[in-house]
């Protein structure tokens, strides 16, 4: 299919071809919940940890006698039911980490392309290049763009001036094309993509 390409003024730049297999799938939600829940997954740290009754830095002898006190038959204070005892079934330093084909993965980032396509959220700028790193200049472009929520994707190599500047606008991620990824296209409201990272794209699912 054809699309057209705008210039960072917004000005026209022609037309570039996007590929049916990459921009025209109907997009699935279940395909695209799996990749967000995997991607979340493999970022959690999992350091969280609490102490067992094995590790809490408490006396282990007999709180009082077994038989005669009319009490309870209590043995450590290091039992979870004493404050300042240990953690019964407490969370454990562990990897959150969980399997997904990697052919499921790329099938969930052409369908996360497809449905910013289809949602009319996809923008293709001819090149992200800036002649000054101001952020002021360039947030005035974006707002001209109607860019206040947005993923910019560049090519291999992402322009510095256009890089510095786009670092401190609010709600904008800039990345090369080779970070691009599930979660991030949906958590913004717009994708952008230059020329040189839909060749590349093209590429990659050739």
């Amino acid at each position: 299919m054809e699309f057209n390409v705008k210039t960072l003024e917004g000005k026209d730049a022609g037309m570039v071809s996007l590929s049916d297999e990459i921009f025209g799938l109907d997009p699935r939600q279940d395909i695209l919940a799996r990749m967000v829940r995997w991607q979340l997954a493999k970022k959690q740290q999992g350091t969280h940890k609490t102490k067992t009754r094995a590790e809490v830095s408490r006396t282990g002898a007999k709180m009082y006698k077994q038989k005669g006190t009319g009490r309870a038959r209590h043995h450590s204070a290091r039992a979870p039911q004493f404050r300042g005892g240990g953690k019964a079934h407490g969370p454990v330093v562990r990897s959150h980490e969980h399997d997904l084909p990697k052919k499921v993965r790329a099938l969930a980032l052409r369908h996360a392309l497809s449905a910013k396509l289809k949602a009319e959220d996809l923008i293709i700028i001819d090149q992200l290049v800036t002649a000054e790193a101001k952020t002021k200049a360039l947030a005035g472009t974006f707002e001209t763009l109607g860019l206040t929520n947005a993923l910019v994707i560049g090519g291999a190599e992402l322009d510095t001036n256009f890089k510095l500047a786009a670092q401190n606008i609010p709600n904008v991620d800039v990345l090369p094309v080779q970070g691009i990824n599930v979660y991030d296209i949906l958590r913004r409201g717009k994708l952008v993509l230059s020329k040189a990272a839909v060749e590349a794209l093209e590429e990659r699912f050739k």
